[in-house]
């Protein structure tokens, strides 16, 4: 029996789902920041894996953050979530997230790096669908 290889593999192109890092000021009117999904869609994606972890150069020596897994049932159309908060300490570093879903049945998968320099207040803008603002990687 021949298993099929990875370039076998069809994952189709993942269209209109997009990671964003947002801040906000919490109760001691401190910012704090978060990572969101978000589905632009007109359907609900399913059975949502995310896979984050942080890695890079810092100042000269190589540094790797904790992988961080999570799993959510669904994300309806048209909406957003909260997966993570995110450390600033991190935007030093490359920060991805790799997103595994289902839509009918079928898998999806992308991967999301937002690069060392790009978690930054001068990228920051208006997020309409959530109402804050943040950076958007699609």
């Amino acid at each position: 029996m021949n298993q099929p290889m990875k370039e076998d593999i069809n994952i189709p192109e993942v269209k209109n789902v997009t990671i964003a890092i947002v801040r906000k000021k919490n109760e001691a009117e401190e910012y704090i920041w978060d990572v969101y999904l978000m589905n632009g869609n007109n359907h609900c994606l399913e059975n949502i894996l995310i896979v984050s972890h942080g890695y890079g150069d810092q100042n000269g020596k190589q540094v790797k953050t904790s992988t961080l897994r999570h799993f959510f049932d669904n994300l309806d159309a048209h909406s957003s979530m909260v997966i993570e908060s995110i450390d600033p300490s991190v935007f030093v570093l490359n920060n991805e997230f790799g997103v595994t879903f289902y839509v009918n049945g079928e898998m999806y998968f992308k991967k999301f790096t937002f690069v060392t320099g790009a978690i930054s207040t001068e990228y920051l803008r208006s997020i309409a669908v959530i109402g804050m603002e943040g950076i958007l990687h699609s």
